[in-house]
């Protein structure tokens, strides 16, 4: 496939949606969520890696779909805690609740300990009429904040501190966060393929 073939997106996060959206108009890829990808049948997220969960469900939506298929699974990995939540950032706290109640979660697991360390990872798949075609992963190095600072980004950034730049996610630009992130480390390792591949 080439880098002007269309790409369509397997995420139901807005968030995630809008900065890989953002991304991909930067390098001229073109990409759109999933038409009607509500009214597929879901992919389960349940397995115990962010391989597994990305090319998962890259592989289930490409049966349904003409166009290549791009997924992800990302996450926060947090040393102290034996890497949790991991795979299951997003239902850390619990189905249908909040970024605010994970993060609240988290801190409070973390209280006290000194062992701040923390990564976001992220694991890209693409696939195609049912067979993968690639799977990318990158991550980033930070430490957890007492408490949430900055009102951008989503999910865990306002308590992922980020030392070069002396600040969390959630004070960064759009732009400056795609330029460090996990998720944009590991969506310029896609357009290095695609590239290498057309």
């Amino acid at each position: 496939m080439r880098t002007s073939d269309l790409v369509l997106l397997a995420t139901s996060n807005p968030g995630k949606a809008h900065e890989y959206q953002l991304l991909a108009a930067e390098h001229s890829l073109a990409l759109q969520p999933i038409p009607g990808l509500d009214t597929l049948p879901a992919f389960e997220e349940s397995a115990p890696t962010f391989a597994e969960n990305a090319a998962g469900k890259a592989l289930h939506y490409s049966q349904y779909v003409s166009r290549p298929v791009l997924a992800e699974d990302s996450g926060l990995v947090v040393l102290a805690l034996g890497g949790a939540p991991g795979p299951r950032s997003a239902r850390y706290a619990g189905p249908a609740l909040s970024d605010a109640d994970r993060i609240s979660k988290l801190l409070a697991e973390m209280k006290g300990n000194r062992d701040r360390r923390a990564r976001f990872v992220c694991v890209l798949a693409l696939a195609e009429r049912g067979e993968l075609r690639a799977l990318l992963s990158d991550a980033v190095e930070g430490e957890l904040l007492e408490a949430p600072r900055g009102t951008g980004g989503f999910g865990y950034d306002p308590i992922f501190f980020y030392p070069p730049l002396g600040k969390t996610f959630a004070e960064l630009s759009p732009e400056e966060k795609n330029q460090h992130s996990h998720r944009g480390r590991a969506f310029r390792k896609l357009l290095a393929y695609l590239a290498g591949d057309a």
